[in-house]
């Protein structure tokens, strides 16, 4: 028998280093080749890592949420054959998710040592046992049986919380206490496990990304009320009518093509800022990221040049990279390069909002619920579909006036979803 090394790959252009992100084998595990041994996450996608060969499992580089470099032992297997050990880095298999877009983990972790067994995802404190049923006999040390015959307390009637639902003296406590403020036993119990969720993957990309943008932007908040009544009348007879080949539109296609012309009289809107450099990267191409919900958490793939789509590539291009993003084959160049971003909750949207711009953007504009509300006409209060914008700034970049004209503009040209179609 020999010992073969299988290396973590380079998964990416200029990646040198990738995170631990599940395993499918443990020690003693028997593969064949082209198993999956793991996954890792870079920067951009999930990429699981497959074995070379057939073997046996005998040593791991590391747990869940450690830090890997490029080049590094993965795995190390025992093959048949004889010599000195072989080493070989394989190639990863496709990208099994799409991830947010972010820079490098600043500090990596190194791995303190082999482990034997992949990690649980959570420990968790045993839970409350049900009540005993009258043949069984109670899990309760002598003295705790003493007390409960001095206070002619059944026993049966007492909900353990110690191990293995075990009735300690709290818990006798608790029913004494009960009963003598003439409360009976609830048929809820309370709850008292507390589960350790590691942070790892795409969710602690998320929260370093969350906090990079958090710390380093000031962020001002603008919200406003639009009227999308004659907006949703237009989208209604549309998608009324059948047209082979085109798309359903939803809000998102019209808000894109009225930001687009919105950036066109305020481009600083559409731009990064390098705040270690001092210089801000004003882009002429609008390419609107578009937050979207995952299994795996959020990701936002990038719609491309939206200033040269109209309104049905628009909603062509939101569809075909949501499914993608779902289904985790968005690629790397999908999930970044976005130059303004839009957020959207769809019918859980809240009145209001406050979202957190996609650093280095300046900008990102966030749709919230649609509903029916009185609005006054100036004779009457009449039934109307009103929408609020919540729209973030980096005021450092963007006064408060500016983003103000920004979502006014916009505002005026949903409501008067004519204006979009117009050239200037």
């Amino acid at each position: 028998m020999a010992e073969r090394a299988v290396r973590l790959p380079d998964v990416g252009e200029g990646i040198a280093e990738a995170e631990l992100v599940e395993w499918h084998v443990k020690v003693g595990d028997v593969v064949r080749e082209d198993a999956v041994l793991g996954a890792v996450m870079t920067d951009k996608a999930t990429v699981e890592i497959p074995s070379p060969a057939d073997g046996r499992v005998i040593w791991l580089a590391g747990d869940v949420g450690d830090i890997l470099a490029v080049g590094s032992d993965f795995v190390r297997l025992e093959v048949d054959g004889k010599g000195a050990q072989a080493t070989e880095a394989v190639k990863p298999a496709s990208p099994a998710a799409g991830a947010l877009a972010q820079k490098s983990v600043d500090a990596a972790r190194v791995p303190r040592g082999p482990a034997s067994e992949p990690p649980s995802a959570s420990r968790s404190q045993p839970s409350a046992a049900p009540p005993q049923h009258a043949g069984d006999r109670p899990l309760a040390a002598p003295a705790v049986r003493l007390r409960a015959r001095e206070e002619g307390v059944d026993l049966h009637q007492i909900r353990g919380t110690g191990p293995a639902g075990r009735i300690t003296h709290d818990d006798l406590d608790a029913y004494l206490t009960r009963g003598r403020t003439g409360t009976t036993a609830t048929p809820y119990p309370a709850q008292t496990a507390v589960t350790d969720i590691k942070v790892v993957g795409l969710r602690r990309k998320i929260a370093e990304r969350m906090s990079i943008a958090s710390s380093r932007i000031p962020h001002i908040t603008y919200v406003e009320e639009v009227d999308v009544t004659s907006l949703e009348d237009l989208r209604a007879k549309v998608n009324g009518q059948k047209r082979p080949g085109k798309p359903k539109l939803t809000l998102l296609p019209f808000l894109m093509r009225a930001m687009v012309r919105a950036i066109a009289e305020q481009p600083l809107l559409n731009a990064h800022f390098d705040d270690e450099a001092g210089i801000i990267h004003q882009h002429a191409g609008v390419h609107v990221g578009i937050a979207t919900q995952t299994p795996t958490g959020l990701v936002v793939p990038v719609v491309r040049h939206t200033e040269a789509r109209d309104i049905w590539d628009c909603a062509s291009e939101v569809a075909r990279l949501a499914e993608a993003a779902r289904n985790g084959n968005a690629t790397r160049d999908e999930l970044t390069g976005s130059t303004i971003t839009i957020t959207s909750l769809g019918a859980l949207g809240g009145l209001a909002t406050t979202p957190i711009i996609n650093h280095p953007e300046v900008a990102i504009v966030g749709v919230n619920r649609i509903a029916i509300r009185p609005h006054w006409d100036g004779t009457a209060f009449v039934p109307r579909q009103m929408m609020n914008l919540s729209s973030s700034f980096d005021h450092r970049v963007i006064d408060g006036f500016d983003a103000a004209q920004f979502v006014q503009r916009i505002k005026i040209l949903l409501e008067t979803p004519a204006m979009i179609f117009i050239d200037s």
